[in-house]
């Protein structure tokens, strides 16, 4: 069976792969979870975040930004002392303004809308023949990274912004000899 080249053979990344990676992500909250989890990845490899996404998940409040919006200095201090996260004050301080950014999204038209209303609600259908053709950034994601960051988002660069575009299905970036670029393709189509 062939695949992206990218996850190697390590088990945990192979699932993540096969059963996640490009698949369409609707859900609010999942969408904001991915984006912080991106952003954590800033200047390390996605297998890290994958290894302690649990961990995370555990640390956040299961993700839920209505209650990490409410976080303040005592919860930063607190994640600062958890060695199942990365603890980076920077980053851990962002998820907090990013949820509060979010809330504001949610309620204005709701966080996922806002995300696909980018791409007409459908995946970007890429056709890329190897892992080298694949760009690490799109002037699209340029244009979501600099909204996001008006709307007061941090730690969402060009560059994240474009990894979490692919991982949440909103461009189908598997390489074409990859088994899951048809299937994710099929379900892409599916949506609208």
């Amino acid at each position: 069976m062939e695949r992206c080249g990218w996850p190697g053979d390590d088990p945990l990344y192979l699932a993540y792969h096969d059963t996640e990676w490009g698949v369409p992500e609707y859900d609010s909250r999942a969408l904001w979870e991915k984006l912080i989890l991106d952003g954590f990845q800033a200047g390390l490899s996605w297998i890290t975040i994958l290894r302690k996404r649990e961990n995370f998940r555990e640390a956040f409040a299961g993700f839920d930004p209505n209650v990490v919006a409410g976080w303040g200095e005592p919860e930063v201090a607190r994640l600062l002392q958890n060695p199942g996260i990365i603890r980076h004050r920077g980053k851990i301080e962002a998820t907090i303004t990013n949820a509060r950014a979010w809330q504001e999204i949610e309620v204005r038209q709701g966080f996922d809308r806002f995300l696909w209303d980018y791409v007409g609600g459908r995946p970007i259908q890429n056709a890329w023949a190897t892992q080298g053709d694949v760009p690490t950034q799109t002037a699209l994601s340029a244009q979501i990274s600099k909204d996001l960051k008006k709307a007061g988002f941090r730690f969402c660069g060009p560059t994240i912004v474009y990894a979490f575009m692919e991982a949440v299905g909103m461009v189908n970036d598997h390489i074409i000899t990859c088994h899951r670029h048809g299937p994710v393709a099929e379900i892409g189509k599916s949506r609208g």
